[in-house]
């Protein structure tokens, strides 16, 4: 399959996890969750987290097939092409349920995300699995695909997000971030989804003014 149908095929899966899988996967965790909020928090950090585990893994699998080819392969000015149609070809090497556990690891020491200890991350593993093949398959492309970092109380930027139905759409700041944006180095290619509130910077004013 060539790049662009590889690029718009991963588009397709990653617009589709917005679409179904994060609204199977936000029932999951309301049986458990009554907080509407905590639950978006929730898949939010484990969508940040699967992209973050698949690069790492990516990365690792790349060195492992650059120390499989030959040594004399290595002197050939197509060696890292050669890496790379190797890597396309056998993206199915991926270990993702290894990559899911470690998202899993991460996620049960998020600060962010603290709740009762009945409620198991483990209900989100198909989720999971889903995000962290897309993002391990989005690595291949040339440029790679990225998602954009996002940080509670930024500005809220109307070229990387969509405000939620419920946000104040006067509110300037992001409250808390839904879905994450798309990039392709400094280019948007796919929107999030945020929460603005307004009233928000006010509460960060008087956070930054208590004493220490």
């Amino acid at each position: 399959m060539c790049s662009m149908a590889r690029k718009a095929a991963l588009l397709s899966r990653f617009s589709d996890a917005y679409s179904q899988a994060r609204l199977d996967a936000q029932c999951l965790l309301r049986r458990c969750i009554d907080n509407a909020e905590t639950v978006q928090r929730i898949i939010y950090i484990a969508i940040v987290e699967a992209f973050h585990v698949a690069k790492m893994a990516f990365r690792h699998f790349k060195i492992r097939v650059r120390k499989s080819m030959t040594p004399s392969y290595a002197c050939s000015n197509d060696f890292e092409n050669a890496v790379m149609e190797y890597i396309v070809c056998h993206l199915d090497l991926y270990d993702s349920q290894s990559s899911v556990n470690d998202v899993i690891c991460a996620m049960n020491i998020n600060p962010k995300i603290s709740f009762p200890p009945e409620v198991d991350f483990c209900l989100l593993s198909d989720f999971i699995q889903e995000i962290c093949c897309i993002a391990f398959a989005m690595q291949s492309l040339d440029p790679p695909l990225d998602i954009a970092f996002g940080a509670d109380g930024e500005i809220f930027n109307d070229c990387k997000y969509r405000r939620s139905y419920d946000s104040d759409f006067t509110a300037p700041l992001v409250f808390y971030h839904v879905w994450p944006a798309l990039m392709e180095i400094d280019n948007v290619i796919m929107k999030g989804e945020a929460v603005t509130k307004r009233g928000f910077l006010e509460f960060c004013a008087v956070c930054k003014s208590m004493p220490k």
